[in-house]
């Protein structure tokens, strides 16, 4: 029992002396911080997650109970999404990055889009249709559409010329600047009106809040997204099959899954009677969603040609089989 008391005094004594150390080098007086702690209320769970700030967030616009179910959900995915920016950062500015680390990296973010994938039955089979049809009128012309940190994963994790609509991908010229490319997305692309083929209002909203922001962002990856990283790393330290069977499996999950999952969510609300019904944000789902149209592929250097060929298409096919 002694001896135990004697291992605690010497722990403390050796935490206290760095302590000491810590705030002497900041100028500071330590023992004032410690009087501090005598005064500072104990923390709580609700206040460490600000709960009741958090679960303010959900305010819908009409009395239909399943919109609590829609707004929930988003605002719970744009969580996950910053998660997987707050991973891709960790790699891009890791000025000592390893296989090990870049890897890691990559299970957690395959990880958050797993969940991510799997939680939209809660939209696909969790909310009542006939209410659904309702309420989404009064969020026009709102859109998951305008979600910045999905846009913001991407460029993080590819070049930022993949992103482009695959018909111009390999037409503009190689010396394209990243303002240039831009004008190309394979998003902007999608969001057009079905009739006019004019810019919808949705991305003319968004493009006016953040196309500046992720102009700025492209120009900062262009040397350090994942893909930039994973080059230099592999030219530094050799290639390793568990990184690439994870650059594969996020690949796999955002360009493939992912969008799926809102295609089955979209072909389950949007159809009525033989009718497409046009999304809130006026975009064509049909042709924006399914990855076998736009073969958005972060890593095309990881794949096989006939993998690219049939890129997503065994995916839909399963996923049209089960609408």
């Amino acid at each position: 029992m002694e001896q135990n008391s004697t291992n605690s005094q010497q722990k403390v004594d050796e935490l206290l002396k760095a302590l000491e150390e810590k705030y002497a080098a900041m100028g500071q007086d330590m023992p004032s911080y410690l009087q501090g702690l005598l005064y500072a209320d104990y923390l709580t769970y609700w206040d460490y997650i600000h709960l009741d700030t958090l679960l303010s967030l959900q305010n819908p616009r009409t009395d239909f109970p399943d919109e609590m179910i829609f707004i929930t959900f988003h605002q719970s995915t744009e969580l996950y999404f910053k998660l997987v920016l707050w991973e891709i950062q960790q790699i891009a500015n890791n000025e000592s990055l390893t296989i090990a680390f870049f890897t890691e990296r990559i299970k957690r973010i395959c990880r958050y889009f797993e969940i991510l994938v799997q939680s939209f039955d809660v939209m696909i089979e969790g909310m009542d249709k006939s209410q659904f049809l309702q309420y989404r009128m009064s969020l026009l012309p709102a859109s998951g559409f305008q979600s910045v940190q999905y846009r913001m994963i991407e460029i993080g994790a590819t070049r930022f010329r993949n992103l482009v609509e695959i018909e111009q991908r390999h037409q503009l010229p190689s010396d394209s600047t990243i303002a240039e490319l831009y004008e190309h997305l394979y998003w902007k692309m999608g969001a057009t009106e079905l009739a006019t083929k004019q810019k919808t209002l949705t991305l003319k909203q968004f493009e006016k809040k953040y196309a500046e922001t992720l102009i700025k962002l492209a120009e900062e990856y262009e040397s350090k997204n994942l893909w930039m990283r994973y080059r230099k790393l592999t030219l530094e330290q050799g290639e390793n099959l568990e990184l690439i069977s994870a650059l594969r499996r996020f690949d796999a999950l955002a360009n493939v899954n992912w969008p799926l999952a809102h295609y089955k969510s979209a072909a389950r609300y949007l159809h009525r009677d033989q009718k497409v019904i046009a999304a809130t944000g006026g975009t064509n789902w049909q042709q924006y969603l399914p990855p076998r149209f736009q073969k958005r592929i972060f890593y095309p250097e990881l794949w096989t040609e006939d993998e690219k060929i049939e890129w997503g298409k065994s995916w839909v096919d399963e996923v049209i089989q089960t609408i």
